[in-house]
């Protein structure tokens, strides 16, 4: 599962872009959709990776069961996603570079499994000494 949201984040950083990967996989393992965080290709503030995915989707009759697969851990905002629409479970690739929402997450309910995957480190801190800039702006700071 992880494959699929680290094959976006490289699509995303060889795009110019922020290099964060998701997936999203129905409750029978079956990919519903796939996304990059495409905040500078788009102009889109609001298009995080999760968010992609999510969109890619489509419409469902239910999230329970559902896994989104994230190559860092979700901020704020993706997190509500989460838990706005009862996705069940949240992969996340790493967090040493960014402490999303994963914990509240978990305090509501939601299944949080960390990776502590290196290409998902490698990809973020590589990323981070390019361009920090861009980095600090995708963060609010």
């Amino acid at each position: 599962m992880l494959d699929v949201a680290v094959e976006e984040a490289r699509a995303g950083l060889a795009e110019g872009g922020i290099p964060i990967g998701a997936a999203f996989f129905g409750a029978d393992g079956m990919l519903l959709g796939r996304g990059h965080n495409r905040r500078v290709q788009d102009g889109d503030p609001s298009m995080h990776a999760e968010t992609n995915a999510f969109r890619a989707a489509g419409r469902q009759r239910s999230y329970q069961g559902t896994t989104m697969v994230t190559t860092l851990s979700p901020c704020w905002y993706c997190s509500g996603l989460v838990r706005q629409f009862g996705i069940s479970r949240v992969v996340i690739g790493e967090s040493a570079t960014f402490q999303g929402g994963h914990d509240w997450l978990a305090e509501h309910g939601v299944e949080i499994i960390q990776l502590d995957d290196q290409r998902c480190r490698e990809l973020m801190a590589d990323f981070i000494v390019a361009r920090p800039e861009l980095w600090s702006e995708d963060i609010g700071e």
